[in-house]
């Protein structure tokens, strides 16, 4: 994989600063060590790292056309590059390689912006064309690959594969966001198109942004932005269960062996959980040798699943390693602080930090299943809304949002006891209406948490903004009326790019690895959205459909097993052995000096955990990841 970095002068065609414009790709060297090379020309500069995968000889970039009027900087593969070039050479282009970038720059001469239309993978790319003086700029349908953007106070248009490159620049706006600060307490992390600066921008999924020369400055930004893609959830019709168990894998083998195309080394990640299976069981009947498989686990068993992934690795005979972390392994924390460059408060980074690291061992490219989850119902939360949403669909609101309105208020809130007796937030979704219920059960705080941790003057700065006006303006744009399906459209456009997929780009890419996702292959997705809602969640079984179909190629009992997810053990963390560093960190650093929150009341969430009253675990995590920014930011700012 690579990045890419660039600056654009909207106003005029002055010299780029080379200086600046080489610190910026060097920043983002672990994305691409392999080479890193520069192109400047009057009001223009890209940058790019790569790490070769295909056409490794060749497929230096920036990469030009054949009279050099056309040239790109990209990140990403583009798995239907070989069809595209036989089209377009068909249509009188020359190729000089074999490698995929060259794709792009033929395609927009032959399809200009409608380009991105025709292509199958996942990518980020800036391509400036000299004789229209414009920039075009586009993002893989889901958000696979990152791409952060911004207008400096000079004119100059920006843009990187990672914020930190961005900070290189010394005019980049570095004012934090309160309504990202809002939505970073709300879900975790920040999802798009916002940064946790003002005025700094990531490319939404699906779109791309075409910026003349002398473009009026304020056209630049996430509103001027054009959608080229959405799922459908178009419902398939005249199908057997049978039969869309037939295509289902019929269509998962195809996504898989468009992966596996690479000129170094090629695995795969297997948590022993169904969708990393599915990936390598796929594997494993598309090539001779045995699939590498890799591994982690903590020593801790109830948050190992690595007898799992051996019994999978044992059945698909793959090439299998394991590695048992610590499960005190927190020294990342300023670590990740530091990869992620926002708030990012997914404690699972830390096992996808650690299993990327093992897997770079052995490979350069690895598949993951990441994306099962989201296409075929799979978490625990999709459950229980719609068990949720039987009741709402029973009761009028205008008697269920005062009764269970005062139900939630009244009943108390209990962490720690056995789960038929923690209602209280079962009563507070009930009193929601679909989307903000929906918000409510991904958040990391509540309403009542969120209104006591934020200070009067951040609280002021955010003039009512709520996360659930972003959450409410996704729903509108959702084609499917269906209860299921909305919560996966809201999963696809916040939760996938926002968390996941930014949690293994970025772990992976620090280690320069290639991490490739088969289930999220745009036309198998597309496909896969139509299956009836009853067939992805059945009778409380997630995943319904997508089990049935690979049970010829995977054992039951690993498939029906308990969802464990990949988790860190935070609640014994804060009782042991960071009880002290939360406690200094959280009361006494930079969070404190912030202004942005109650320090009271962060004291009060610390007391109640420590003291086994309640369970604030995963806010006391959010609280220290948004600390450590905070204080990475001063060192560098």
């Amino acid at each position: 994989m690579c990045g890419i970095v660039g600056i654009f002068d909207l106003v005029g065609s002055s010299q780029i600063c080379e200086k600046t414009l080489a610190a910026m790709n060097e920043r983002q060297r672990h994305r691409g060590p392999d080479e890193g090379n520069l192109h400047t020309e009057p009001g223009l500069g890209l940058g790019h790292r790569r790490l070769s995968i295909i056409d490794i000889s060749s497929g230096q970039q920036p990469l030009f056309n054949e009279d050099h009027s056309v040239v790109v900087t990209y990140n990403g593969e583009i798995y239907n590059h070989r069809a595209l070039a036989d089209e377009l050479k068909a249509l009188g282009h020359v190729f000089r390689s074999q490698c995929d970038t060259e794709v792009i720059v033929h395609a927009w001469e032959a399809w200009g912006e409608a380009c991105v239309e025709r292509f199958r993978g996942m990518f980020a790319f800036a391509l400036w064309d000299r004789n229209q003086q414009c920039l075009f700029m586009a993002r893989d349908r889901l958000g696979i690959k990152p791409l952060y953007y911004a207008l400096t106070s000079k004119s100059q248009f920006i843009f990187s594969s990672e914020l930190k490159a961005l900070q290189q620049h010394p005019d980049l706006p570095r004012q934090l966001n309160p309504k990202a600060v809002a939505d970073y307490f709300t879900l975790g992390y920040i999802p798009e198109p916002k940064s946790i600066y003002r005025g700094v921008y990531k490319l939404a999924p699906g779109h791309s942004l075409h910026i003349a020369r002398d473009s009026a400055c304020d056209r630049v930004g996430p509103e001027h932005s054009r959608a080229y893609w959405d799922i459908s959830f178009t419902p398939l019709e005249g199908y057997t269960q049978a039969d869309l168990e037939g295509e289902l894998v019929d269509r998962l083998r195809e996504s898989v062996a468009l992966r596996m195309e690479a000129e170094v080394p090629l695995g795969a990640f297997l948590s022993g959980g169904v969708d990393s299976s599915a990936v390598v069981a796929m594997m494993a009947g598309l090539q001779d040798e045995p699939v590498n498989s890799c591994a982690i686990g903590f020593n801790v068993a109830a948050f190992n699943e690595t007898q799992f992934a051996r019994e999978v690795a044992e059945h698909c005979q793959t090439r299998h390693f394991e590695a048992l972390v610590d499960s005190d392994d927190f020294d990342l924390i300023d670590r990740l602080a530091d990869l992620y460059d926002e708030p990012f408060s997914d404690s699972s980074a830390i096992p996808t930090y650690r299993v990327c690291q093992l897997a770079k061992q052995r490979v350069t490219v690895a598949l993951s299943g990441d994306g099962g989850d989201e296409i075929f119902a799979g978490y625990r939360r999709h459950r229980w809304h719609m068990n949720e949403e039987a009741i709402r669909s029973r009761l009028p609101s205008g008697l269920r949002r005062p009764l269970f309105g005062t139900l939630g208020c009244l009943y108390p809130k209990a962490d720690w006891a056995p789960k038929l007796l923690r209602a209280k937030t079962t009563f507070q979704a009930l009193a929601r209406d679909s989307v903000a219920a929906y918000l409510h059960s991904v958040s990391i705080a509540s309403d009542h948490q969120r209104s006591e941790l934020f200070s009067d003057r951040l609280q002021a700065e955010l003039q009512g903004y709520r996360t659930l006006d972003s959450f409410t303006e996704v729903a509108k744009k959702s084609p499917t009326d269906d209860s299921l399906g909305l919560i996966q459209y809201l999963d696809m456009k916040t939760y996938l790019p926002g968390d996941i997929l930014t949690k293994v780009d970025r772990a992976s890419m620090a280690h320069a690895l290639e991490v490739r996702v088969p289930l999220l292959d745009h036309e198998f997705m597309d496909w896969a959205s139509g299956i009836p809602a009853s067939l992805k969640l059945h009778r409380g079984e997630g995943k319904y459909v997508f089990k049935r179909a690979l049970e010829p190629y995977l054992p039951n009992g690993l498939l029906y097993r308990p969802k464990m997810g990949f988790s860190v053990p935070l609640a014994r963390w804060f009782h042991g052995p960071l009880r002290e560093t939360v406690r200094q960190r959280l009361l006494q650093g930079k969070l404190a000096a912030s202004g942005l929150l109650q320090p009271r009341f962060v004291e009060q969430l610390l007391e109640q955990h420590q003291r086994g009253v309640s369970d604030h675990s995963t806010l006391l995590w959010s609280l220290m990841m948004f600390e450590a920014f905070l204080r990475k930011e001063s060192l560098v700012a």
